[in-house]
């Protein structure tokens, strides 16, 4: 999409981080900007911030993990504008950090339904609609952690690989089908969001093992250190846009040889049939080196 002035765009997960960093990166380029969040109060001040601006802005409190939202979510978008023109599944969460087989099956549920559950109902609420049109494109925020995992994680990895393939499968699919639609899949490294705290919208609050668990309560407390660090999001939305303009799929912030390095030998352990090893990613020392402080 060469032109994306006067266009309309939904962004789910717009209240803060990459989100609101796509809808402003929108509005600056003149379009219509849907922003959808679960946070109401959050996503009230972050389309006022907008229509400050002069952007044209609409706020719909949206849980992508409920398909009947989503639904909701487009039409309010066509009643408001008529039609959309990119779409950003974007919405995700952080839950279930420690060992698979002790991660709770709410984390494991509450995870896989915002971050690929998220992602299914915004495919196939607004994709046949751009098919329809014969015009637009759509981003689905994954993670490099959905094309490289360590060994904790385990429900957020298995969410993110799911965005992948989805979104691989997407790709090949239009370009048999409608190859006018364009399809990107965003793999962020460390960005500095707030997704270190998403479990303020976790459902029945806070994971009890953050309370309970010293060892957790400082894994957290290095993983927000590191995000803290990390990207800004206004860079990763202007990738975002440049990949939409130039149709690109794979957008990867962090193309640093210390980033690229782990799924370049998780390709080849594939291809030699090798057992999976571990290639820590920047960051990891800093989420080891809080567990193991003293107090």
């Amino acid at each position: 999409m060469d032109d994306l002035r006067g266009k309309v765009a939904v962004v789910t997960g717009a209240a803060s981080g990459i989100g609101f960093a796509l809808s402003e990166r929108f509005a600056a380029e003149g379009m219509g900007v849907v922003m959808a969040d679960v946070e109401q109060a959050a996503l009230s001040e972050a389309a006022e911030m907008l229509r400050t601006k002069g952007a044209d802005v609409l706020s719909v409190l949206t849980d992508v993990s409920k398909a009947d939202q989503v639904e909701a979510l487009a039409a309010r978008a066509e009643e408001q504008f008529g039609a959309v023109h990119v779409v950003c599944n974007n919405a995700g969460v952080a839950g279930g950090g420690g060992p698979s087989w002790e991660t709770a099956l709410a984390d494991w549920e509450w995870t896989l339904g915002v971050n690929l559950w998220g992602v299914i109902h915004g495919v196939r609420t607004f994709l046949p609609r751009m098919i329809a049109q014969g015009e637009g494109h759509m981003v689905n925020t994954a993670s490099l952690a959905g094309l490289y995992t360590g060994g904790i994680g385990g429900p957020y990895s298995v969410s993110k690989y799911g965005v992948v393939a989805l979104s691989e499968s997407l790709y090949l699919s239009l370009q048999l089908q409608a190859p006018s639609i364009g399809i990107s899949v965003l793999c962020p490294g460390w960005v500095n969001t707030r997704i270190g705290e998403s479990d303020r919208n976790r459902p029945g609050g806070v994971d009890v093992s953050l309370k309970v668990d010293p060892m957790a309560q400082k894994a957290r407390k290095g993983l927000l250190r590191v995000l803290e660090a990390g990207m800004a999001p206004a860079q990763v939305a202007e990738k975002v846009v440049r990949a939409i303009h130039d149709n690109v799929f794979y957008v990867l912030p962090h193309d640093d040889e210390e980033w690229i390095a782990p799924i370049r030998a998780r390709m080849e352990d594939i291809l030699e049939r090798r057992n999976p090893t571990l290639h820590p990613i920047p960051g990891t020392d800093v989420i080891m080196a809080a567990m193991f402080e003293t107090d």
